[in-house]
């Protein structure tokens, strides 16, 4: 099957393919590099309610964007509708294309306060957030789920109705529940489920490792994009069908190269080295001698050694 764009609200998504939300990955760097490589909609990390709400320096830098990134879906959680709405109302100001409301993330952590997973319990709870959300802003809302809390309670497609119905304009599922965490083993049929009880578009999402699992997902359940996560970690091109091979070395680091550029653009690149070495030791993972080049990588003392060593890397293979 070819992809087709689609339309979230009045946002149209050219590329079915989405970056996914990833706490502590997807920041505007990360996300302008799959934007380049092809991706129709890239997700922020996800963003605290009372970060927003308390005006936190730290959470008013996560939401900086730039126009060449658009559309960018803002993700918000937290598990007090009231608290979310003005979240919701601060964001409605911002110049991104629409809100989404975490209601899948499995963190403990997150669990503890009501939120992500743990709203897959509290359905009720959950309308009435969207409800908030949907009132405070004119932007098209959005929600991510798993497909329940547990295997013996499988409550998504009811769920994504409920939201549709509070107001939701499109849904992301991993096919996953939060019992399973990561590591259990996908349901895409609880996909295909929602899909066939709304009218809302659909997002398939779980253990998409290459451009044609996602094409293979959508014509499997009829989904109307696929949503791509620690997969796109180290391999930006996974958003686009003209790079679907395994990529050679000198892709891999122009991909670095380029990420590097970004970083050196829009963040404080020496502050942040320990989390930079992270994102580029991945670029490697499963190369010829790649480990030798990882260990270099995490040797460099500082931002600049780093972008020397890649770009000499890249000097080498050209």
């Amino acid at each position: 099957m070819q992809p087709a764009p689609f339309t979230i609200g009045p946002v149209r998504v050219e590329n079915p393919f989405i970056l996914a939300p990833l706490a502590g990955y997807t920041d505007l760097p990360f996300r302008l590099l799959c934007r380049e490589y092809g991706a129709g909609l890239v997700y922020s990390e996800m963003i605290s309610c009372h970060g927003l709400v308390y005006d936190q320096n730290k959470t008013k830098e996560m939401i900086a964007t730039v126009a060449e990134e658009q559309p960018l879906a803002l993700q918000l959680f937290g598990s007090e509708p009231e608290i979310m709405g003005q979240a919701a109302a601060i964001i409605d100001k911002e110049p991104l294309a629409m809100i989404d409301i975490n209601m899948g993330c499995p963190v403990r952590k997150v669990i503890k306060k009501g939120a992500g997973s743990a709203l897959m319990q509290t359905p009720h709870l959950a309308e009435e957030i969207i409800r908030q959300v949907v009132a405070n802003t004119s932007k098209p809302v959005t929600i991510k789920i798993r497909t329940g809390w547990n295997h013996n309670s499988i409550n998504a497609p009811e769920f994504a109705k409920m939201a549709e119905e509070a107001g939701a304009a499109a849904v992301a599922i991993h096919a996953r529940t939060w019992s399973d965490g990561f590591s259990g083993k996908v349901d895409y049929s609880v996909i295909t489920k929602v899909k066939e009880s709304l009218t809302i578009p659909v997002i398939g999402n779980g253990d998409i490792h290459s451009y044609n699992d996602g094409i293979k997902l959508m014509a499997e359940t009829g989904c109307d994009g696929v949503m791509i996560g620690r997969t796109a970690l180290g391999a930006p091109w996974i958003f686009s069908p003209s790079i679907n091979i395994e990529p050679s070395r000198s892709l891999r680091l122009k991909a670095l190269s380029r990420h590097l550029e970004l970083i050196d653009q829009f963040l404080p690149a020496d502050r942040l080295l320990g989390k930079i070495k992270n994102h580029a030791g991945k670029y490697l993972k499963g190369v010829q001698n790649g480990s030798s080049i990882r260990v270099k990588i995490f040797e460099a003392k500082n931002f600049n050694q780093l972008q020397v060593l890649v770009h000499s890397l890249l000097d080498q293979h050209k």
